[in-house]
């Protein structure tokens, strides 16, 4: 099990086509090992295979890549067929002007269109036609999933400059800080992603076998389970490691082993939207979470393993990033949560 988590936020706003479908949003959680009385917390989260397993769920049930909120039904497949042909491509420009040709025998079309500058280069989201997406559930998912596609293809992170989205703030808007990893700017003119052309003729290293392997859990992984090991969050969390129960190393000893001083380091962590401060609190509250859904798993053990010497310091930790105790959210992940 991934020791990521993912906002509710993004389990519900998945779901808002499928239930328009008339599809029942409860067995649907329920097959995807999520339980409907977790998502009554306020701040619940959900780990990165149970939100893997809902997007397979909702394909598989709805017959539709766009999970009923695009201009037109996207059949199953057709996200394969699209890396089936960027997999020929020799460059990332030209993965990225292919599949955006792709898109474009559809009609109404959803795609991302490649715009170079002279230093920088936008991918720009382009959707035809009327569609319902009431939380920019598909709106955010179309440069995710393109954005991790070519980072992929090319073995390396494409970094991004800024994000760009064509719509006010929106209450998870903090939330998409730590999914793009760039300053964002809301009510642009369009939604779009900016990075330096330079990557652009990076080559595409992945052969046709590694794409099949890719393809038996993508793009449901690419949403889940963003590929940090070359990001300076992704790093440094690697630094860290799961065991809090010993002391947790110290920015400098960071930085030192990154080969880097720390004042660059600091500094592309604001490039990264973070900081370390932030990277060792999120990291200890996705532990956290992780641990709680092993049932058998005293919740003191728990506080320990996290790095807590005191549990009290513990629960009042967890009441900060969720909103509820530990011991309130693991009854929600039985089904038995009681909430006034």
């Amino acid at each position: 099990m991934s020791a990521l988590t993912v906002s509710k936020h993004f389990v519900e706003a998945s779901l808002t086509g499928a239930e328009r479908m008339g599809l029942n949003v409860r067995e649907l959680l329920l097959e995807a090992g999520i339980s409907p009385d977790l998502l009554r917390i306020e701040k619940a989260r959900v780990n990165s295979d149970q939100f893997s397993r809902l997007m397979q769920v909702i394909w598989a049930r709805t017959g539709d890549e766009f999970m009923g909120m695009g201009p037109r039904r996207a059949r199953s497949g057709t996200f394969a067929t699209m890396c089936e042909l960027a997999i020929s491509c020799q460059t990332l420009e030209e993965v990225l002007r292919q599949t955006y040709q792709f898109s474009r025998l559809f009609e109404p079309m959803a795609g991302m269109k490649l715009e170079v500058h002279e230093n920088s280069a936008r991918l720009v989201s382009k959707i035809e036609g009327a569609y319902r997406d009431p939380d920019h559930f598909l709106q955010e998912s179309l440069p995710v999933i393109w954005h991790r596609l070519a980072s992929w293809l090319i073995g390396q992170p494409v970094e991004l400059e800024k994000a760009e989205f064509h719509y006010p703030r929106p209450e998870h808007g903090d939330e998409l800080r730590h999914i793009f990893r760039c300053p964002l700017a809301f009510e642009s003119d369009c939604t779009a992603l900016t990075f330096s052309t330079r990557f652009l003729s990076a080559p595409v290293i992945r052969d046709k076998p590694e794409m099949r392997q890719f393809l038996k859990t993508s793009p449901a992984d690419l949403l889940s389970r963003p590929d940090e090991s070359n990001t300076w969050t992704g790093r440094i969390r690697g630094l860290i490691g799961r065991d809090f129960s010993k002391p947790m190393p110290d920015f400098d000893w960071i930085a030192q082993e990154l080969h880097t001083s720390p004042q660059t380091l600091r500094r592309r962590l604001k490039q990264e939207n973070t900081s370390f401060q932030e990277i060792k609190d999120l990291l200890r509250r996705d532990m956290a979470i992780y641990y709680l859904s092993h049932q058998d798993l005293p919740i003191n053990d728990i506080a320990e393993r996290v790095g807590f010497t005191e549990p009290s310091t513990f629960h009042r930790a967890f009441k900060k990033w969720t909103g509820v105790t530990p011991g309130a959210w693991r009854d929600g992940e039985r089904g038995n949560l009681a909430m006034s």
